[in-house]
């Protein structure tokens, strides 16, 4: 068990979430705050009235589909979208996107669903507009591909494009051809302008030219000597920069170090990384569950937005924030770890 260590911050208000404590990834939206559940819990979306931040209050909740999570959610445009994925079942789950109109943000009504087929959805990236941008699993591939739906009639979503690494539509006949204690699929992208930056998992870093969204192409792809799990790459506005991470999955200090890497994209064909954010001192390796990167801010409209300042969770060593004024030497300027859970042998901090 630790207590809570701060550095620049201070808290202010707390929710638990009813007693349903897995809360994942959190949009929000005015007064109104959405809250995904991981799964375990059998929750699936919460939504909170955070009009004063000291006491939030939980307004109402519903629970995933059986046998799957929803575990994330984005919310712009007077639209909210949760993924449907299966979760730690072979019984039937539910697989694709929902959509809910915000007319009442603090009760949404369902409009419209997308199906994707196989294990379903895993990321959403929904930032207003015609377009969400998102990973699934549908049938016939090995994992996880990109894909755009078209939200031009949310009641009736359809795909407008998709990319995959070869190898990955088994179904076509293709074959894998990166190494086989790897894993190479997109955990997401993010959208700048007609370019998307791409975690494609033990595979690292794609940039994807998306002037034609039926026919993404890939322009550069750039690997780790050391890592894996690529996650989040997300381009800094007026800066030739992505800050990148990867994702910790396993407990402790056991496997390699997953970072927070600063690439330099001033050349797209050529990426380099000219940094990797230090790494949070202490005995967080110690202390039991997952420690290393995993999300960032993302600079997302009508939120905190920052070239110079990037906010990435840790897992068990909390939030960390970092100073890019200089990209080659990136500062630790702020942390945040809260009190340990009841249960649990440490902290663990997904989404911010």
């Amino acid at each position: 068990m630790h207590g809570e260590s701060a550095e620049g911050f201070r808290l202010i208000g707390k929710s638990d979430l009813g007693g349903f404590g897995d809360g994942m990834q959190l949009m929000r939206s005015g007064d109104a705050l959405y809250v995904s559940h991981f799964g375990p819990s059998g929750m699936g979306t919460s939504i909170l009235d955070v009009s004063d931040p000291t006491a939030p209050q939980l307004v109402r909740q519903w629970p995933a589909p059986p046998n799957s999570h929803t575990h994330k959610v984005q919310v712009a445009d007077g639209l909210l979208l949760t993924n449907h994925e299966r979760f730690r079942s072979d019984d039937p789950w539910s697989a694709g996107m929902a959509v809910y109109d915000l007319s009442d943000p603090f009760d949404p009504r369902q409009i419209g669903f997308w199906e994707s087929t196989g294990r379903g959805v895993h990321r959403i990236v929904y930032e207003g507009g015609r377009y969400a941008y998102l990973s699934a699993t549908p049938d016939g591939f090995t994992d996880r591909i990109w894909m755009i739906i078209d939200l031009e009639d949310p009641g009736r979503p359809v795909e407008a494009g998709r990319w995959w690494w070869p190898g990955q539509w088994t179904a076509g006949g293709e074959v894998p051809d990166w190494p086989a204690t790897e894993n190479w699929n997109t955990h997401h992208a993010m959208v700048s302008g007609d370019r998307a930056y791409a975690g494609l998992w033990d595979g690292g870093m794609v940039i994807l030219d998306i002037s034609d969204l039926a026919k993404p192409a890939v322009i550069s792809r750039l690997g780790w000597d050391r890592g894996g799990e690529t996650h989040t790459c997300l381009p800094l506005p007026g800066r030739d920069l992505v800050v990148v991470t990867d994702e910790a999955t396993t407990d402790g200090c056991d496997g390699p170090p997953h970072l927070v890497r600063v690439v330099d994209i001033s050349d797209e064909r050529d990426p380099r990384v000219v940094a990797i954010c230090p790494e949070p001192e202490g005995d967080f390796c110690d202390r039991g569950l997952r420690f290393g990167a995993h999300c960032l801010h993302e600079n997302r409209p009508d939120s905190y937005r920052s070239a110079q300042l990037v906010f990435a969770t840790y897992f068990n060593a909390g939030l960390r924030v970092y100073d890019l004024a200089d990209p080659a030497s990136p500062l630790e300027v702020g942390s945040y770890v809260p009190a340990c859970p009841a249960g649990q042998p440490a902290a663990q901090i997904n989404d911010v």
